[in-house]
């Protein structure tokens, strides 16, 4: 008998098992992929290691800019950049089996299946558990008339697997996957056009920091297609088709329990509380913000609530998203959108980086930061065009989670010359 069952062992469900194991649970970790989910074995952690081989590529690129001469010019060799990425994940989950033996969680390689409240059967054992914490993830959509087939057209998951270059890449759908994805081959050498169904490239975040982006592509020799159905364009004028319009969740680990769900997204209440009560859900089944942080976040907090009884409600306010394109963008709390359909009068402070020192000494000068506040101040949210946006953006986020206000900022002193320095210069100007 356990006190916790966890079906996945991705970000929220590791996060979960760890924080139970050192609050006295007994608690099983159960997974029928691989240690670490999505995030480590088919998405954040290879990606951005991708995106970083390529940056340096591109710097390499430009390095006789820096007084370093290099007649050859660099080469990527892709046999040793997978086995980079391999190195890199066979690391990180070497460093997760630790943690998970250290906690003396019992970890089980299987597939399973909830069959009432307390109860969830393996292929070989039915196990019990006072509390039961649903963490499965999600998986690549497909679209009505666009099937993956693992060769031509592709997920996200199969294109990390680069063998060769695409001459000509497509990819459907202009969200963070989709640019991501854009980036690394644009970068290495492919022509690549994005077509989007909507009106601009990252739909849901600031429209300045969106069209800046379609900018910086375009003059990368990005083709694009806006406002565009993928469906009247003709694939056999592509070598690959990637095709990355979001994420569905997994939610089908159920026989008997009958779970409130909405498109397959398992419903929870504020403490992360499915209608069963002894039955929590966290990450990517739950919908929302799909981000690792966000799952570790919630996988922590429905164990709180187990222990405590439902206490502490999911808080949402200050979540960072970070795009890891070049130059990358970064956006915490509301964006200028947001911001003037909830308030009627908001703030809006804004730097360029083409007036920061440092973004001259790194050649990084395409960006901008934008912080919104309300008349009183308050710093309601941010985004960040530029150089280690990804990194300056956790300043702005401990702001909107602790309500600072503009001149609480302001007035700290930043270290020049420095990137980021210029948090303190959009608030003096």
């Amino acid at each position: 008998m356990y006190d916790l069952i966890i079906i996945g062992a991705g970000p929220a469900g590791l996060a979960a098992a760890e924080y139970a194991a050192k609050h006295g649970f007994k608690t099983a970790l159960i997974e029928k992929e691989a240690l670490g989910g999505v995030c480590l074995n088919s998405g954040c952690i290879p990606t951005k290691t991708l995106l970083h081989t390529t940056k340096l590529f591109s710097q390499f690129k430009k390095s006789s800019k820096f007084g370093i001469n290099c007649a050859q010019g660099p080469e990527i060799d892709l046999s040793r950049l997978g086995q980079r990425v391999k190195e890199v994940n066979a690391q990180l989950r070497a460093g997760l089996d630790f943690l998970v033996k250290s906690n003396k969680i019992d970890f089980i390689f299987a597939r399973a299946r909830i069959i009432a409240p307390g109860q969830v059967s393996l292929a070989d054992k039915i196990l019990e558990a006072k509390y039961i914490l649903v963490a499965c993830g999600s998986k690549p959509i497909e679209l009505p008339k666009i099937k993956f087939d693992g060769k031509k057209i592709v997920s996200s998951t199969e294109a990390l697997d680069i063998q060769d270059i695409p001459k000509k890449l497509l990819i459907i759908g202009g969200g963070v996957i989709g640019c991501e994805f854009a980036e690394i081959f644009l970068s290495l050498g492919s022509g690549v056009e994005i077509v989007e169904l909507t009106s601009n490239l990252l739909p849901g975040i600031d429209k300045e920091a969106a069209r800046r982006i379609e900018s910086v592509f375009k003059k990368k020799g990005l083709k694009l297609y806006l406002n565009t159905d993928a469906s009247s364009l003709n694939f056999a004028d592509y070598d690959k088709v990637l095709l990355c319009v979001g994420r569905a969740p997994y939610s089908d680990c159920f026989d008997g329990p009958d779970i409130k769900k909405e498109r397959n997204r398992i419903l929870v209440n504020e403490y992360l509380q499915t209608n069963i009560p002894h039955i929590y859900a966290a990450g990517d089944c739950i919908g929302g913000y799909l981000l690792a942080h966000a799952a570790s976040y919630e996988g922590r907090l429905s164990v709180k609530n187990m222990l405590t009884g439902n206490t502490q409600k999911a808080d949402y306010k200050a979540v960072p998203s970070c795009i890891f394109t070049n130059p990358e963008i970064a956006c915490v709390g509301l964006s200028e959108e947001e911001a003037r359909n909830k308030e009627r009068e908001i703030i809006i402070k804004k730097f360029d980086f083409r007036a920061l020192g440092m973004a001259y000494v790194f050649d990084e000068t395409d960006g901008f930061i934008k912080i919104v506040a309300d008349k009183e101040e308050n710093i309601l949210g941010a985004v960040i065009v530029g150089h280690k946006a990804s990194e300056l953006i956790h300043v702005l986020a401990l702001a909107v989670n602790n309500g600072l206000k503009l001149s609480q900022v302001r007035d700290t002193i930043f270290a020049h010359p420095t990137v980021s320095e210029a948090i303190a210069e959009t608030l003096l100007h």
